[in-house]
């Protein structure tokens, strides 16, 4: 009995420490803003419309220039002018960085995975083939869509209003993880009990020895997510540049007075979000 509540309760842990992999990403890139959007944009090459709730047009920004607060043009002093620019070029700007993150972020998890499948079924085993093209699909869906030359728009519920990053796009990697690992537990039950072999079928030594395995596994991507931590530290601080212009604006062009888009807080949820792990 003691051996089949062992291997229970690696079957529970596994999907555990796979999805620690993935969430190690999240907790690194997520740690520092909580950006509150509250109205959308759109993105093109000449434009930056700034929309409501229902995706009409509060004020826009042609040319990082030209400002128009609900359909009518506003002349602007050269205070005011300089405002615009820099405000309208900063979103531009910000845009290939939170490209970037996104994008490293699911390279971490491509990494994570690969070495955990690699670790319990041996190198270029299908199941981690498999997760690794369903990450790519993701990875390209990010590349093509946060793209200001294509255009884009963002909602106040996310891009295309829909989550397409955030929590959600956290969720999204590690259901894509949870469900290849439930999809694929026979092999890796296999695998399982042939480390136990490895143990001598001893339950404790191979519960040991694989909480050791999820314990290394999170270490190595704590350790491979240190770039993306700048990163994001860097887009947290650009976020926020472009908060206080905002207000600043808000101060200068009475038009614009009672419309804010972006508020930003700073605060850490790696300890809480660890512990929601544990």
């Amino acid at each position: 009995m003691q051996l089949l509540s062992k291997i229970k309760t690696t079957k529970l842990l596994l999907p555990a420490v796979l999805s620690m992999a993935v969430a190690s990403t999240a907790v690194q890139a997520h740690d520092n803003c909580d950006v509150d959007l509250e109205a959308g944009f759109s993105i093109n090459q000449s434009t930056i419309k700034f929309l409501d709730q229902h995706d009409k047009p509060l004020y826009t920004i042609s040319n990082d220039e030209s400002l128009m607060v609900q359909g009518k043009e506003i002349e602007l002093n050269q205070g005011q002018q300089a405002l615009v620019t820099r405000y309208s070029s900063s979103i531009r700007a910000i845009v290939p960085k939170a490209q970037a993150v996104a994008i490293e972020g699911v390279d971490l998890a491509i990494e994570g995975v690969n070495l955990a499948f690699n670790e319990l079924l041996g190198e270029g085993n299908s199941l981690g083939r498999d997760l690794t093209l369903e990450l790519d699909q993701i990875r390209a869906e990010i590349d093509t869509r946060m793209s200001a030359e294509h255009g884009f728009s963002i909602g106040a519920n996310g891009i295309d209003n829909g989550e397409f990053l955030g929590e959600d796009f956290e969720q999204r990697i590690e259901s894509v993880v949870e469900k290849a690992v439930m999809n694929s537990m026979g092999s890796l039950l296999v695998a399982l009990g042939q480390e136990m072999m490895f143990a001598g079928g001893d339950a404790d030594a191979f519960e040991t020895r694989m909480e050791n395995f999820g314990e290394n596994i999170e270490q190595q991507m704590q350790v491979r997510a240190e770039k993306i931590e700048h990163q994001a530290m860097a887009l947290c601080h650009a976020i926020t540049e472009i908060d206080q212009l905002e207000e600043q604006m808000k101060a200068q062009i009475k038009q614009l007075a009672d419309i804010n888009v972006i508020s930003v807080s700073k605060h850490n949820t790696a300890k809480s979000r660890h512990q929601q792990l544990m």
